[in-house]
């Protein structure tokens, strides 16, 4: 048995007051555009920038995927869309393609210390003892002999159907569903238009806000006002139907209960009668509000999606007064990624497969960045080849001479030109190193 520390969901460290119900570090192998990838998290506010393909989304599904603890969830994806196509292919195109050396699919989630033994161990790639959770793909080996045959076939594909999901904590403990170690909620503003999404949303904040009796209760007591509408609403016209044994009454099914037949009102209009702008606000505003407890993580995929300027305000003040929660946010907003403090920011590029933290880099570039207007940063981050010059003069006849030069226009290049001034040039070019941002750098050196 391991070595507890006493059971409080916070601990001290000096004066400041550390959050044990967070995840600390995620790691990915195989994971989508990511064969080997790993970063550290901040206890609050963690904010995913980068260009489209660069794998904001991608950190965001693989924690709600671990944290559901749902092989259902993954068989729902489905592996081929999960699984690194590289991996995949450098495994298909080699050689031999031993049954030993098929690629595995591997996500690790490194977690404050969660007060619960079964969760402790050394079950992780860093062979660490530590709070955590994983999930790991890999062949099944009842079925080696089977698949080691299909290896063998010139034109075979790749053996997804023989793949075994499994769900661990760190201690070596399977783990399903039904046993939430984290409660977490996904608001996916990019999705607003999808009714399953919107009812999944209703449903998963509406079980984050119970305790496990009053759901039960709710149940049951939802359960009986259908058998009510059937015996009084219905009773007429049921007592003309009565001789020929048939009945109207409300579905009892799975399909139709409490939790599929939720919807969420503001002053008497549903959510889905709202405005999109306003959706988003709602369901951003109610992972955020609540109890101590109710939710730790809440994962928000582009909160910008359909808000206003003073929207965008509220919810950025909504972030920041949320205390007792961990939050991850992807977005492409300037504002967001700003006053929520980039040095909150992980930034991501699709040419590479390493992040940046502001943290990370020299402090006074940090600095820099965090008192620079807004949209150079993110400009920056989001181009694959960048073209920095001193001056609005430069910025105006650049595109004209990259065009005499190069014989095509910028955008053709993937191209971006960015005007930020002579003597800060190095502050760009630290993150280019980093980030594998192709940059080059026009200056009269004067």
């Amino acid at each position: 048995m391991n070595n507890k520390k006493s059971k409080t969901n916070k601990g001290k460290q000096g004066n400041k007051v550390v959050k044990s119900r967070v995840i600390k570090k995620i790691v990915l192998k195989n994971f989508k555009r990511f064969e080997k990838f790993e970063v550290d998290f901040d206890d609050k506010i963690n904010i995913l920038i980068g260009d489209n393909e660069s794998g904001k989304s991608t950190i965001l599904q693989a924690i709600d995927i671990v944290l559901s603890g749902s092989a259902y969830k993954v068989e729902n994806i489905g592996l081929e869309n999960l699984f690194n196509h590289k991996a995949v292919d450098d495994f298909m195109n080699s050689g031999d393609r031993k049954y030993e050396e098929l690629p595995k699919l591997l996500i690790e989630l490194y977690l404050g210390e969660q007060d619960d033994e079964n969760m402790n161990g050394k079950n992780n790639t860093k062979n660490e003892l530590c709070d955590g959770l994983k999930l790991i793909c890999e062949a099944d080996d009842r079925f080696s002999k089977e698949v080691t045959e299909i290896l063998k076939t010139q034109k075979s594909i790749f053996p997804f159907e023989y793949y075994f999901i499994r769900f661990e904590t760190f201690s070596g403990e399977a783990y399903k569903g039904h046993r939430e170690y984290l409660k977490h909620i996904v608001v996916d503003n990019s999705a607003m238009s999808s009714e399953y999404s919107m009812k999944e949303y209703v449903k998963n904040i509406y079980n984050a806000k119970l305790q496990v009796t009053e759901k039960l209760t709710n149940q049951y007591k939802y359960r009986k006002l259908k058998k009510i509408v059937k015996n009084i609403i219905f009773k007429s016209l049921n007592d003309r139907l009565s001789e020929d044994n048939y009945c109207f009454a409300l579905k009892t099914s799975p399909k139709s209960n409490l939790e599929t037949d939720l919807t969420i009102f503001e002053n008497d209009i549903s959510i889905d009668n709202k405005g999109k702008g306003r959706q988003c606000l709602i369901k951003t505003e109610m992972a955020l509000q609540g109890s101590q407890g109710d939710l730790d993580i809440v994962l928000i995929e582009e909160p910008e999606n359909h808000l206003s300027h003073i929207n965008m305000q509220k919810l950025i003040n909504g972030i920041l007064k949320a205390e007792d929660r961990q939050i991850f946010i992807a977005t492409h907003s300037d504002l967001i990624s700003s006053r929520l403090d980039l040095r909150k920011t992980i930034l991501l590029n699709s040419s590479g497969i390493k992040s940046l933290q502001l943290k990370d880099i020299e402090e006074d570039t940090a600095r820099f960045f965090m008192k620079a207007p807004n949209n150079n940063i993110l400009q920056f981050i989001l181009s694959k080849k960048v073209i920095l010059v001193e001056g609005p003069s430069e910025y105006i006849l650049m595109e004209a001479m990259y065009k005499k030069i190069a014989g095509e226009e910028l955008s053709k290049s993937d191209v971006h030109i960015i005007a930020v001034g002579g003597i800060i040039f190095k502050r760009y070019l630290d993150l280019a190193k980093i980030l594998n941002i192709k940059t080059a750098v026009i200056t009269d050196n004067d």
